[in-house]
């Protein structure tokens, strides 16, 4: 279960037995305290778009993407758990955090930002199937998009290549792109995103969780 970075501060969680019989639970939501970050020095289109031809080209892209996380896998690969996409990387933004981009406030950052060198293999975090995969993508450069199961959809964005196609099943461990700065980058690094029926989350939370038996 995954609650959305603006979740509210209570949640009610009801689960349906298999009689029939309803459960419920209330839950109270800690602050997540986000960060403030502060990037300057972005072209102005990546910031603020302007353009018939370019504003197009992104509601076309943002269409495609939409369509990527709405993937709905019946599986349960994720009940593994979850590794690092990378095998060694510094944490350059965390999830959640306010963006100011050329002064200008923007929406929150729903990714964990982790810098490593230009064309670092990105390893599939846990089993699933490519829902989407593009490169030349206006603000995600190469996106690729992976559906584990139930609805929780991860995505690796700015690759400077990619390695998998839509369709595509792949294992925990399996190269599926390289690290790069296209898009909206002001260096090499891997955004990794996660959603799950439409929540944002946080995917390191995950790493080293198992399911229970």
């Amino acid at each position: 279960m995954g609650l959305d970075r603006d979740s509210p501060a209570t949640a009610k969680v009801t689960a349906t037995l298999a009689d029939g019989r309803t459960a419920e639970r209330q839950l109270a939501v800690a602050p997540g305290g986000f960060d403030i970050q502060r990037i300057n020095g972005l072209p102005p289109q990546q910031v603020k778009p302007e353009g018939e031809a370019l504003l197009a080209k992104i509601a076309a892209e943002s269409e495609r993407k939409a369509k990527g996380w709405a993937s709905r896998v019946e599986s349960d690969d994720f009940a593994g758990g979850f590794s690092p996409p990378l095998k060694t990387y510094r944490v350059s933004g965390r999830f959640g955090g306010q963006r100011i981009l050329n002064g200008q406030p923007m929406t929150p950052h729903f990714g964990a930002d982790l810098a490593a060198p230009k064309g670092t293999p990105i390893l599939a975090p846990a089993p699933g199937r490519v829902c989407f995969a593009e490169t030349g993508l206006h603000y995600e450069g190469g996106l690729t998009m992976i559906d584990h199961g139930q609805g929780l959809v991860t995505a690796y964005l700015h690759q400077s290549r990619l390695g998998v196609r839509p369709g595509q099943h792949v294992e925990r461990g399996e190269v599926i792109g390289a690290v790069g700065m296209e898009g909206r980058a002001t260096g090499p690094h891997l955004c990794w995103r996660m959603k799950w029926r439409d929540r944002h989350l946080d995917p390191t939370l995950l790493l080293g969780v198992r399911a229970p038996a």
